[in-house]
Formats: C-alpha cells, structure tokens, sequence
C-alpha cells in the first residue's frame, strides 16, 4: 500500500506563488510516475503535470506551462508543485497521484492509470 498526502494548497492573489508538497509513504520502491490533477467545481479532475520517477522527465498541461513546475526527491519521496503567476482559473481541489507500473493501457492523462491518489488540497486564487 502507498499513502500519499498533500500540503501547501492555500489562498492567494492573482499573481501569486504557492508550492504544493506531496509526502509518498509505503511501498513506493516502484514507483514509475507520480502526477498534480485538479478538479474545480462541477468539472472534470484533470492532469497538471507529471514526473517521471527514474529520470525526472516533465510533462505539463497547456493551461499552466510556463507558470508550474513539477520537481521530486526522491530521498525524500515527496513530489513538488511550484505554482507561479497563479490565475483565479487555477482555483481547484489539487490531488496527488501515484502511476506504480507504467502501464500503456492508458495515457498518462488519464486517471485510471495512477494507482494511489492523495486526498487533495484546495488551492484558492483571489482576482
């Protein structure tokens, strides 16, 4: 089993910085990815950014290249989330999220293919 918590998430002004934390506790020794989703009200949970565990290779969404970064240590087993110029668009519920195999059922967009998932963090961007 994984655990997986958040923390960081907060209000902030439009323009603003936060960085969010997610702590991995458990059997992570596998871990092939980790990922940020976020769900604001009434839409979908969709992927933010992802790491690769092994290589620390990126991926971003469109809507928040440029502006976040996504960063790990893994001596620490923690994954981070550096949010910069932050919008009252990015105000969500941010999840962390856990990929253990790697598997190519799925895109890794897709949520079905994270294992764990942490129990979210509310992230409030004031205009």
């Amino acid at each position: 089993q994984v655990q997986l918590v958040e923390s960081g998430g907060g209000l902030v002004q439009a323009g603003g910085s936060l960085r969010l934390s997610c702590a991995a506790s458990g059997r992570t020794f596998s871990t092939y990815a980790m990922g940020w989703f976020r769900q604001a009200p009434g839409k979908e949970r969709d992927l933010v950014a992802r790491i690769m565990w092994s290589d620390a290779a990126t991926a971003y969404s469109d809507s928040v290249k440029g502006r976040f970064t996504i960063s790990r240590d893994n001596a620490k087993n923690t994954v981070y989330l550096q949010m910069n110029s932050l919008k009252p668009e990015d105000t969500a519920v941010y999840y962390c999220a856990l990929d253990l195999r790697g598997s190519s059922r799925y895109s890794y967009t897709d949520r079905a293919r994270y294992d764990y998932w942490g129990r979210g963090t509310q992230v409030t961007v004031s205009s």
